[in-house]
């Protein structure tokens, strides 16, 4: 995964905020996930086809954060959620 990979949201996914933090439920497995609260503005962010460059840009622009530090936390998390097929990359 690099900046330029563009990430979209698996659909038939169901997220729900609770406490400020994000919990989801795939509904083709039945598998539910809890993204914290970072990762749950992470999700909201990804709610259009975003790049990871804009990504990273949209969360240094709200945290305190520096762009590398920002992309260093978050690529193995994306890449997580690639894994467990609730992003498709392109």
């Amino acid at each position: 995964m690099t900046e330029q990979t563009i990430l979209k949201r698996k659909s038939g996914l169901m997220t729900a905020n609770m406490n400020g933090a994000a919990i989801m439920m795939d509904i083709s497995t039945g598998k539910y996930f809890n993204l914290g609260q970072t990762g749950g503005r992470i999700w909201e962010l990804l709610e259009q086809p975003l790049s990871v460059e804009k990504l990273i840009q949209a969360l240094t622009a709200e945290y305190d954060v520096s762009y590398e530090r920002c992309r260093e936390d978050i690529l193995p998390f994306l890449q997580q959620l690639a894994d467990k097929g609730l992003l498709i990359t392109q």
